[in-house]
């Protein structure tokens, strides 16, 4: 393994370097449409529109660049069966439940904090004058 970055050589990948693989990976897990639907497929495997009324507001062309990003890190499998019509399930790989449990951890603890972001939004609002 090569390091990403001089600054850290003692990692073999670096997130904080701009040219680190790792960074793509992390915006693929991070961004809305990467975090939503692996929390969703942590739940077992589910066919494409399953998955899109699932993951409420996603488009059908965000969805399937997400998955195709996912599934090119590793993170989730496409299984096509070869029926009339096409069916294509996906679920999360091996390390796609692992990151994925690390992701809902964190959306529980989002989830479970809400009523303090909400008052803390609250509080700026007012102080800043917003409606």
């Amino acid at each position: 393994m090569t390091a990403c970055s001089e600054e850290h050589e003692e990692l073999a990948y670096n997130v904080f370097a701009k040219a680190c693989p790792s960074r793509g990976t992390l915006e693929h897990v991070t961004g809305r449409w990467g975090a939503l639907t692996l929390g969703a497929l942590h739940e077992g495997s589910l066919r494409f529109n399953e998955l899109r009324r699932r993951v409420d507001g996603v488009s059908e062309k965000m969805l399937s660049q997400t998955l195709h990003a996912l599934e090119r890190d590793g993170l989730v499998h496409r299984e096509a069966q070869p029926t009339n019509p096409p069916r294509v399930d996906y679920e999360l790989t091996p390390l796609g439940r692992e990151i994925a449990g690390r992701l809902l951890a964190l959306i529980e603890s989002v989830e479970g904090s809400m009523d303090e972001v909400l008052a803390a939004r609250g509080r700026y609002d007012e102080a800043r004058g917003a409606r």
